[in-house]
């Protein structure tokens, strides 16, 4: 059966008079986003942002009166600038065409992040079989990236490593897959830790993997600890990170902004020996020794 789009760009202050209008008509589902390709990046404290110019889309079976909905969205927004455009989709197979988008992917010299529907280019490497979920983490995003091609390129067998602010538990199980002996994932959303868990069970390392809410967990000392979240709570969190980690481990922080690593690397400079900052694209890693 195909299905009816209709895709309306207007102002952030007239998307909920056009969402409204969807759900009325029957819309099945309803989608944002930005019509303009600027970013949000980091809101401040207590600040739900949106974008200015944005693209409303709702989904409707094919039955539905295309000329009613069009006339009723032009109506509403006659008095504002605006764009209407509807498109007929084919019916599909959305979960393996979906899959046909997300490939492979290699970090370093032995580590590959691996759709589960795949069979991995090169069986002898170090393959984590991930599928994109609910919590963040698959490798797309550069702060990902550079922490999967520090793990490959540092980690210690011997080691044992807390990944705070799980997601999907991505880091944590390749320093597993790559040799870690025991890891710890904390997430304030518990959708994360279903996710982590998921995954370690699927890639065999869930006996070595301990989850826990970040109320529920007893600080511990690491030998590497990681956390690829935010800039303004990796600065609130310095002193938290600083104590989990071993005099002599490594912290490595990611999730920062350019324009955010001076600011981040002061606030663990008095405890950690920080090295010049990793850069991919906008996006840099930082990564530190903790002084004895």
């Amino acid at each position: 059966m195909p299905w009816l789009q209709i895709a309306v760009t207007t102002y952030q202050q007239h998307t909920d008079v056009v969402e409204r209008i969807l759900l009325d008509q029957g819309a099945c589902s309803i989608t944002y986003r930005d019509a303009d390709d600027v970013p949000i990046l980091e809101p401040a404290p207590g600040e739900t942002p949106i974008w200015e110019h944005s693209i409303v889309t709702g989904l409707f079976d094919c039955a539905a009166d295309t000329e009613i909905l069009v006339n009723q969205l032009a109506i509403a927004l006659q008095d504002c600038e605006h764009s209407i455009s509807t498109e007929m989709l084919e019916d599909q197979n959305w979960t393996r065409a979906w899959m046909q988008h997300f490939k492979a992917m290699r970090f370093g010299e032995r580590l590959w992040v691996v759709p589960t529907h795949l069979t991995p280019e090169q069986p002898q490497a170090v393959n984590l079989k991930l599928d994109p979920g609910l919590a963040f983490g698959t490798g797309t995003h550069p702060t990902t990236s550079l922490c999967l091609r520090w793990l490959d390129a540092n980690v210690d067998k011997q080691a044992t490593l807390l990944d705070y602010g799980c997601g999907s538990g991505i880091l944590a199980i390749a320093a597993l897959l790559l040799g870690v002996q025991h890891a710890d994932g904390t997430d304030i959303d518990p959708q994360a830790i279903q996710a982590s868990a998921s995954n370690a069970h699927i890639n065999g390392v869930d006996d070595r993997f301990d989850l826990f809410l970040v109320q529920d967990y007893l600080q511990q000392r690491y030998d590497i600890v990681m956390a690829n979240i935010l800039s303004g709570p990796l600065a609130e969190l310095a002193p938290v990170l600083s104590a989990c980690t071993r005099p002599g481990g490594d912290i490595v922080l990611s999730g920062i902004l350019q324009e955010q690593a001076g600011n981040i690397r002061t606030a663990y400079a008095d405890t950690f020996d920080m090295d010049q900052p990793v850069i991919d694209g906008d996006w840099v890693m930082l990564h530190g020794c903790r002084k004895g």
